[in-house]
């Protein structure tokens, strides 16, 4: 399998990254949350552009990136805006979205953007093409936050990102019991093991689909997503037990 460098770090090898979102509204909650990341253990910032009062406003956003990039320093970045229909805050059109996302990565401050792989295959080209072209990396996503597809459902929509040609495929589940959460790991090793020429990003969200986010280095997931302040998404366990886990585990294995 193929890494994903982006600066300094590498996805893909060995104890599985720790993304950590910021959800603020205004540019000074957005800062003032980045300029506290250097007293935990956080490999790559996830700015949840979609809940930023000024997302509509490319010249906001840009203002935003720079001094993100700033507050920062080598961190890498990965932008995204989650759409209503995929759990986020606002609705977007596809034009916009995709002018917004290849803005970003030719701005030179973003390292990743994040593309919803069912927004079209037409648009989702167009963004990962113009990405790639400003040399960002793309995570193509999916999230279903009502219930988890059968295993080969899965599988089917991580290799459709990686047939469109992102870097990282990543999917986001909803157990409706145990037995999702299994079908989710097992859906993520046979990716891994199969198929995948790249890192991929699974999990099962809520707390009963907690232990997805912890066990990617034995099952196959490549990156995992931890709260500072407010989480992004239901399940997502405080960054300084999440980096504690990941490292026992690592050490286990």
């Amino acid at each position: 399998m193929n890494t994903v460098r982006v600066r300094d770090i590498e996805i893909g090898a060995g104890v599985p990254k720790i993304c950590v979102p910021i959800v603020g509204v205004t540019k000074e909650d957005i800062i003032a949350e980045a300029k506290t990341f250097d007293s935990i253990p956080v490999d790559v910032v996830e700015w949840r552009v979609d809940w930023f009062e000024g997302v509509f406003d490319f010249d906001q956003v840009l203002d935003v990136l720079k001094d993100l990039r700033d507050a920062l320093g080598n961190t890498p970045i990965l932008m995204t805006f989650r759409t209503s229909k995929e759990g986020g805050e606002k609705a977007i059109e596809d034009a916009a979205y995709a002018q917004l996302n290849i803005k970003a990565a030719q701005s030179g401050y973003v390292d990743l953007i994040d593309v919803e792989v069912f927004t079209g295959d037409e648009i989702v080209k167009e963004i990962i093409e113009g990405a790639h072209a400003a040399g960002v990396k793309v995570v193509a996503s999916n999230h279903d936050f009502f219930k988890t597809p059968d295993k080969d459902d899965i599988i089917g929509r991580l290799r459709k990102m990686q047939d469109l040609g992102a870097d990282i495929p990543k999917i986001a589940v909803m157990p409706q019991n145990k037995k999702d959460v299994l079908t989710l790991l097992a859906a993520t090793e046979e990716m891994a093991s199969e198929y995948a020429d790249r890192p991929i990003i699974t999990m099962s969200m809520a707390g009963t689909g907690v232990i997805s986010r912890l066990c990617g280095e034995v099952f196959g997931s490549a990156l995992t997503f931890g709260a500072a302040k407010k989480a992004s998404a239901p399940g997502q366990m405080g960054v300084n037990d999440l980096s504690t886990v990941l490292e026992l585990l690592h050490n286990a294995l």
